[in-house]
């Protein structure tokens, strides 16, 4: 169907396409704007815990009693660094608290280093949630899109085939509310492609320093156990 009265305004496009593409447009539109909170949240997802992680950094390097951090953050960690340390503080604690326990032996280094990965890939599921979501829309939205654009254009075809006029006037609205639909592909799949890249390197380097961290306090942890056996 051609936009009713020549009108190649994008409401109007809207409105002359066919029922098919008019879906096509919505679903595109609805995970353009999902997309875009997923953006804007992951943003500032990784933005908070940096700088709470930061922030636990200086108070862990300070000096401070390890055993008093970790009542005061490691037992009920609210950021995924203070829950590495509490993971790994929590496993010590308890190997020490086992009567005769060499707190020195391979095995507790080993129960260590395990709660603590656990916990590192935990945390680091829970701030990717949504990444498959915006690679998805990244490599399919343009693909749908297009599926949209061949509908509009086959529905075009047929209507002109029916009213027996190719002219250009009369051709052109119903291509144009065909290629909308490719258009409101790009506009969902370009943001989404180039916001992953982007946050999935963020989350990268932020599990890269959980990963830094862990391997420290568990070097501290295997010098204290030495020292008290």
């Amino acid at each position: 169907m051609a936009a009713s009265g020549g009108d190649l305004s994008l409401w109007g496009l809207f409105i002359a396409a066919s029922f098919v593409v008019k879906l096509v447009i919505l679903g595109l539109i609805a995970t353009s704007v999902w997309v875009w909170a997923i953006i804007f949240e992951k943003l500032i997802s990784v933005r908070r815990v940096n700088r709470q992680a930061s922030g636990f950094e200086d108070r862990f390097w300070s000096g401070g009693s390890l055993d008093e951090l970790y009542e005061t953050e490691g037992a009920k960690p609210a950021h995924p660094m203070a829950a590495v340390f509490g993971a790994a503080m929590g496993e010590w604690r308890r190997s020490a608290r086992v009567s005769g326990a060499d707190l020195s032996r391979g095995s507790v280094r080993e129960r260590v280093d395990r709660a603590m990965g656990i916990t590192v890939t935990r945390e680091m599921e829970r701030l990717e949630r949504w990444m498959i979501f915006l690679a998805t829309v990244g490599s399919t939205a343009t693909f749908v899109g297009l599926f949209g654009t061949v509908w509009g254009i086959m529905h075009s075809f047929s209507a002109i085939a029916a009213m027996h006029n190719t002219n250009l006037s009369v051709v052109a609205p119903g291509i144009a509310e065909a290629l909308f639909a490719t258009a409101i592909g790009l506009v969902a799949a370009i943001p989404a492609v180039v916001a992953y890249n982007i946050i999935n390197q963020k989350l990268a380097r932020f599990a890269d320093r959980l990963e830094a961290f862990g391997t420290e306090f568990g070097a501290i942890l295997s010098r204290q156990s030495e020292e008290r056996a």
